[in-house]
């Protein structure tokens, strides 16, 4: 599912030079099938690596063997755009952050969401001190996968190659905003429980952070909220606070009003081209816009072309992965995987 989103968001970036080459899949059985389906040459791994002419590899394959694939493509030369999570463990994000430095290329991680508008005014704005000290953070991700979605592929559902349940498959996106805004936790409790659907990994999940300010944050996760609902962020510190629902920004309030009534009138703005109807992703995983992906491909090609670190690098990748594993450390999930 999410190739069709790298696939259209390379095809989007043609003015900047983008081209899709070839979808590497290790199944020569299925290479009909693909290339009547994207319109490219199929090829295997080996074959990619070898090719002169590709430059960039997007990873869109189970979360386990993004570490693997990633090495093998920054030792052959290539630039990486890999999917959320960027490894399942921090030993294996940290050997791709450091293959990819040995060999001089690029390495990004598909976090969407910090190139939509909304996100970015927040975080200018959080970094500005428009809202002061930074007191308190909400995440909520009611969301509802049925079993038939994890029975679609073996790998879903399962620690060795999901890496988690909802909050590192569904929820990491929002964990990688709540870290953006308020830095990465000092010190996590939480529980987690598998409730209602056949898998390995959590369905549902409940933890507190705290941050190095002492700012404490909640997050509440679960794929069990029939008919699926939008996820919510929500950020206060000592000068106000804002609410955001899915895409879509519901209040900002500071305690100065004018200034409030600026801010709230700017960011509402932004929310004109967001997802505002339905639960979007909450329902069903292919309702995201692919404006995300658009704008992170473009940001990861001129990155490459002006030789800096991507809107979202590997350090910033590792962030989020490395509080996923301290939450699920803390509910006794993975005292022996970090």
């Amino acid at each position: 599912m999410i190739a069709e989103y790298h696939a259209q968001a390379i095809r989007a970036n043609s003015e900047n030079g983008a081209h899709l080459a070839a979808i590497v899949h290790y199944n020569q059985q299925q290479f009909p099938d693909i290339e009547r389906r994207f319109g490219v040459h199929a090829m295997l791994e080996q074959e990619m690596l070898s090719r002169p002419d590709i430059d960039v590899v997007c990873i869109c394959t189970p979360s386990s063997q993004h570490a693997g694939q990633t090495i093998s493509a920054a030792q052959a030369g290539k630039h990486v755009l890999v999917e959320k999570p960027m490894a399942t463990s921090l030993a294996e994000a940290d050997a791709m952050q450091k293959t990819c430095l040995e060999n001089g290329v690029t390495l990004g991680v598909a976090f969407q969401s910090r190139t939509k508008p909304v996100f970015q005014k927040i975080h200018r704005a959080i970094q500005a001190g428009e809202l002061g000290e930074l007191t308190l953070g909400l995440v909520n991700l009611p969301y509802f996968r049925p079993q038939k979605y994890f029975d679609q592929a073996v790998w879903r559902g399962t620690w060795a190659q999901d890496g988690g349940g909802v909050l590192m498959n569904q929820g990491i996106h929002q964990v990688d905003l709540l870290t953006w805004y308020m830095g990465e936790p000092q010190e996590v409790c939480s529980f987690a429980r598998t409730l209602h659907r056949q898998i390995e990994v959590e369905d549902t999940l409940s933890a507190n952070l705290q941050f190095a300010n002492g700012a404490l944050a909640t997050i509440n996760a679960t794929t069990t909220a029939s008919p699926g609902f939008p996820p919510r962020i929500e950020i206060y510190g000592t000068q106000g606070g804002l609410q955001v629902e899915g895409d879509t920004l519901t209040r900002w309030w500071l305690d100065e009003q004018a200034q409030a009534a600026h801010i709230q009138s700017a960011l509402l703005a932004s929310n004109e081209a967001s997802l505002s109807e339905g639960a979007g992703a909450g329902a069903d995983p292919r309702g995201i816009s692919m404006a995300g992906h658009t704008a992170l491909v473009s940001d990861f090609i001129q990155a490459i072309h002006n030789n800096r670190s991507p809107l979202v690098d590997g350090v910033e990748g590792r962030r989020s992965l490395s509080t996923v594993l301290a939450i699920y450390q803390a509910a006794g999930l993975l005292s022996t995987r970090i």
